[in-house]
């Protein structure tokens, strides 16, 4: 809370007829300070009043007596002169005495130091409490704002009056006044009464009520805050914690006249409601009987997200990225982004042929990308409306994700260039936990987009769920108030206040560069689409709604009366946006063929051929030179800094790379850095996110030193590689999955030309962002002819830490690969693993060697299209002895090894080999020590499937066929009904055309993951090898 101190110059009793009029308030005044000069010769205990605020009041009073005597009211310039004249305590100032006998003697005495003196006592405190009051309409007046249009819902779920606010009612009168007056002063809240309200009192410097007035009549101003904080605009802001922005508020709301158009400017608003309204009637007209999510009863949006884009433009912004859930869609698409008209109405028709691969997905799903010229401001403006699931709030982290990179490759540091608008759902946006992992990545440096604007379309119902039973919060925004966003509600029958509102949140955005959010108090003409039935469940809201007049009408004759336009004016409009949507329609039989090419949100210029191809199929060596692997290993083993201490720890990692590059050797870690420091020479940017990746979770990472003298003094070596590379940002991120996983989505969406990575801290916790996986990852190509580059690195192992760090859940992976296991496609296809590549939905891999790890990092890049990378990561191979890789293996002319074939005793002796082992992963090292242990290694050969998907049918043709003795099993740590079984089985039966069984060596079918107990884990463990090298084990079966 702010300390406010009032001048005591501002607090003298006035008439109305002696207000005065002082400076502007347009800027806050700052808050005086005052330096303790002289000493009161009474004892302040003796002085009743001088405690507490009234303490301070005087202070001030008696500050501006120092400056002049005549500034004050001539009681405090008696009283403050006999004070310095050593008046005896208590009587400088008496209180007005009784007239009994025993008072006589000292009345004379008391006549002359208070001549008609008010009772200060009083005077304070009326003064206070009118602060009080104003500070109360500040705080709460937005819980009696009428924002309902329909008028028979609170906004906030309460029908209560706050206690501490006077009037909810248009017409202030006495008899309102006394009712609201007794119940405030039952308790001694105000301890004000009916004559007070013509005092005039002066204004604190924390409202802007008074214009250029410095004071008012207690009367003008309940009025005047009833007209601020009231009406059809409701202000939530005073719980920000900066006085700066809230003086920035106050001003724009409290300002006098401060909420007025043009007539030119109204008429642009009703123009915009035209085009909304009569979109989504001409769209009921032809196709009544199809489902559109229309925007009925909140027509009012489309001039909104106008007004927000045109004053963002006038501000500078010339990028505009949207999402949205898929009420409006439609009419956002073809009045805010410009949409072709004929290629919205041609979605309608059920006899289009689809052009694209891919499954496509609903119209009122696709984005849209289009630079026009902003008709308002004359400057370009880019909109990029992002394709979305019906999964409502997913997408408000990738939109996040998508302006963060767009601002990064423009160089927009202070997001002055690139901006994001988010809407949302009422129900949504206070039921679906991804709003507040959002919002809490929008202040953190790497995530922050400088703030959005989000547009909350308050149909005031969910499905069919009352808002009372769908939060416990007063409104569906109370999310945003952990940032301290400011959040403005508005009747959405009231256009007007609408636009301002918008207005104010474009500029609060452009001045502070923090999130904000409009509430847009609306109602769903329709049930939640347009063949459901509401009044089953909302017969009164929905009886109620239809009697409503839509707000286009109600504005147009507001305009007319006021004479903005005339009626001839008006229909003109309306049947000149009518004809254009009739010339879209004839234009849209045309149509035969959908392209979902034609709706991309993220178009990747020059990367494809004009039509969309990659430019080649083919994909170089992923291999470098050995002195750009050297250089980049000396740079990872050393501090690259001077005057920096690092951990006395990590000085001997530092020390055992430094041996690994001396003997052309990487580990896991020196792999991953090799990968990236090469990619950034490249000019490709590099982005890991996640949590806990600047060190790594297993403590073997470390690309973010920490000076350990001086706080917050880091070093990023990988920034110091070369004189012109890109740059490379690593970030540790907040404790969330879904909507960090999701903004990284959206960051690799921007360009291809990034290797953009999340890492979970285990593997196992990727399921808590399952929608980003399923809904956007997995299938985004199929739906929205979107390509995606961007890599997942899942920590998976049986190590015996129990069921939740052991999984990431491979099969989940697997299950959702495109692939068909039952038909062997044509292996002597040129480029089949490249061809493999650019069929698949995603590629998931499993790599044994560091050396893999490297290929495969910088393969995602040197291929001619993206595909979503899914790799698990070890754990306990982080720092294995034998998981390393020589040098000699990632020379140029070296590729990533889909397949890892046999190479020991075994494969000299093919025909002796007694059983073929296929695996993937960290297994390996557990089989290869087994057998060398039973002394099998001419017997069993072992052959690791290194790319999982797509699955490598020409490679492991090759493995079966040179081994024709040979059993062939699959063996995995993972539990049978678990990891890669039931994906590899059929197909490697289908690549040996069902010649042979495929056995299985593993653990049992289980429901959790992994055991928590170590020994159980050992048994298991013991037990499966026992299976793979017991040649017996499966002839029962047989």
């Amino acid at each position: 809370m702010f300390h406010l101190r009032t001048c005591a110059a501002k607090l003298r009793p006035l008439t109305a007829s002696q207000t005065v009029k002082t400076f502007s308030q347009n800027k806050p005044a700052a808050i005086r300070t005052f330096q303790q000069i002289r000493c009161y010769s009474a004892p302040v205990a003796a002085e009743p009043f001088l405690s507490g605020t009234s303490s301070n009041y005087v202070e001030e009073m008696y500050c501006a007596w120092l400056e002049n005597p005549k500034s004050v009211h001539k009681s405090w310039d008696i009283f403050f002169r006999n004070t310095n004249a050593g008046a005896p305590p208590g009587t400088a100032y008496q209180s007005p005495l009784s007239l009994s006998r025993s008072s006589l003697a000292t009345m004379a005495h008391a006549q002359s130091l208070v001549e008609a003196q008010p009772n200060v006592d009083k005077l304070v405190e009326d003064h206070l409490a009118v602060q009080s009051l104003i500070r109360a309409y500040q705080i709460r007046g937005h819980h009696v704002a009428q924002l309902d249009p329909l008028g028979i819902l609170d906004a906030d779920l309460d029908s209560s009056v706050p206690a501490d606010i006077i009037s909810s009612t248009d017409k202030l009168d006495l008899a309102v006044f006394k009712e609201r007056l007794g119940m405030l002063t039952v308790g001694g809240f105000y301890g004000l009464d009916e004559s007070d309200l013509d005092k005039v009192f002066h204004l604190p410097t924390t409202t802007f009520i008074g214009g250029q007035e410095s004071a008012l009549p207690l009367r003008e101003i309940i009025r005047r805050l009833e007209m601020a904080y009231c009406q059809h605009i409701g202000v939530e802001f005073m719980f920000i914690n900066d006085l700066e922005q809230c003086q920035w508020i106050r001003q724009k709301f409290e300002t006098p006249g401060i909420m007025q158009f043009t007539n030119e400017e109204k008429r642009t608003l009703l123009a915009r409601l035209v085009r909304s309204t009569r979109f989504e009637d001409f769209l009921q007209r032809k196709w009544s009987s199809e489902k559109r999510f229309g925007l009925e009863g909140c027509e009012v949006l489309i001039p909104a997200l106008k007004t927000i884009i045109d004053k963002s433009s006038e501000n500078g912004v010339d990028y505009v990225i949207m999402g949205m859930p898929h009420r409006g869609r439609l009419n956002v698409l073809a009045n805010v982004i410009r949409k072709e008209l004929e290629q919205i109405f041609c979605q309608f028709d059920s006899k289009l042929e689809a052009a694209d691969e891919g499954s496509g997905d609903m119209k009122y799903h696709l984005g849209m990308y289009h630079r026009r010229i902003n008709r308002v401001t004359d400057r370009n403006i880019t909109l990029s409306l992002v394709a979305n699931p019906s999964h409502l709030e997913a997408a408000d982290p990738v939109v996040m994700g998508k302006t963060k990179a767009e601002q990064f490759y423009c160089g927009d540091t202070e997001g002055k260039k690139v901006m994001s608008i988010l809407l949302h759902g009422d129900a949504a946006f206070a039921g679906q936990g991804i709003v507040y992992e959002t919002f809490h990545l929008s202040d953190l440096p790497s995530y922050t987009t400088h703030g959005t604007v989000h547009v909350v379309v308050n149909n005031q119902i969910g499905f069919t769920t009352d808002p009372r039973m769908a939060r416990s919060s007063p409104y569906p925004t109370d999310v945003a108030r952990v940032v301290n966003a400011p959040i403005f509600h508005v009747n959405s029958d009231d256009p007007e206040a609408v636009m301002y509102v918008c207005k104010v949140a474009a500029e609060w955005r452009s001045t502070f560069h923090k999130d904000v959010v409009v509430d847009l108090v609306c109602y769903r003409r329709n049930g939640h689409n347009e063949m459901d039935e509401p009044m089953f469940t909302q017969p009164l809201m929905y009886k109620q709604i239809r009697k409503q007049k839509p707000v286009l009408q109600k504005y147009a004759e507001l305009l007319v009366s006021q004479g903005v336009v005339n009626q001839p004016e008006y229909e003109e409009e309306i049947s000149k946006y009518d004809k254009i949507c009739e010339e879209a329609f004839t234009r849209s039989k045309d149509e035969k063929i959908l392209h979902i090419k034609h709706w991309l949100d993220s178009p990747w210029p020059g990367f494809f051929t004009l039509d969309g191809q990659p430019r080649s199929m083919s994909c170089p060596s992923t291999g470098l030179e050995e002195d750009v692997l050297a250089h980049i290993g000396n740079v990872a083993s050393s501090v690259p800094v001077e005057n920096f201490t690092i951990h006395g720890g990590l000085s001997r990692i530092l020390k055992t790379r430094k041996e690994l590059v001396t003997n052309r050797t990487v580990d896991w870690a020196l792999a991953e850095y090799m990968a990236f420091g090469s990619l950034l020479k490249e000019g490709i940017h590099v982005r890991l996110s996640g949590q806990d990746v600047e060190r790594g979770t297993f403590s073997h990472r470390h690309h973010v030193l920490h000076d350990q003298n001086v706080d917050k003094k880091t070093c990023i070596p990988m920034n110091h590689l070369w004189p012109n590379q890109a740059p490379y940002t690593v970030c540790n991120s907040s404790l969330s999955e879904y909507g960090v996983l999701g903004f990284e989505l959206g960051f690799a969406m921007a360009s291809p030309n990034a290797l953009v990575l999340w890492e979970a801290q285990f593997g196992d916790f990727n399921n808590m962002a399952q929608c980003i996986i399923d809904q956007f990852i997995c299938p985004g190509q199929a739906k929205w002819v979107r390509q995606n580059g961007i890599v997942l690195l899942l920590p998976h192992g049986m190590e015996g830490m129990g069921p939740e760090h052991s999984s990431a859940r491979p099969e989940r992976f697997l299950q959702m690969c495109n692939d068909d296991p039952d038909v062997l496609p044509d292996l002597q296809e040129n480029n089949f693993d490249i061809n493999q590549l650019y069929d698949c939905n995603w590629i998931v891999v499993n790599c044994s060697t560091p050396g893999n790890f490297f290929h495969v990092l910088r393969r995602q890049i040197l291929l001619p299209f993206r595909k979503p990378l899914i790799v698990f990561t070890p754990k306990s191979l982080l720092r294995h002895p034998e998981a390393r890789t020589s040098f000699d293996e990632m020379l140029p002319g070296t590729h990533f090894h889909r397949v890892i074939p046999e190479d020991g005793p075994a494969a000299q002796d093919p025909n002796n080999v007694k059983r073929l082992l296929f695996c993937t992963g960290k297994v390996y090292y557990d089989l290869t020590r087994e057998r060398k242990a039973r002394g099998m290694t001419e017997q069993v050969a072992i052959t690791r499937i290194e790319q999982l998907s797509p699955f490598p049918f020409d490679l492991l043709l090759k493995e079966a066929q040179k081994y024709p003795n040979a059993e062939l099993a699959w063996c995995q740590e993972e539990h049978k009904n678990q990891g890669y079984y039931d994906y590899v089985k059929p197909r490697l039966r289908t690549t040996i055309d069902r010649a042979k069984p495929v056995w299985y060596a593993g653990r049992d079918p289980a429901a959790a993951p992994a055991t928590g107990n170590k020994k159980t884990h050992l048994t298991e463990l013991q037990r499966f090898l026992d299976t793979a090298f017991d040649l017996d084990a499966f002839k029962k079966f047989s």
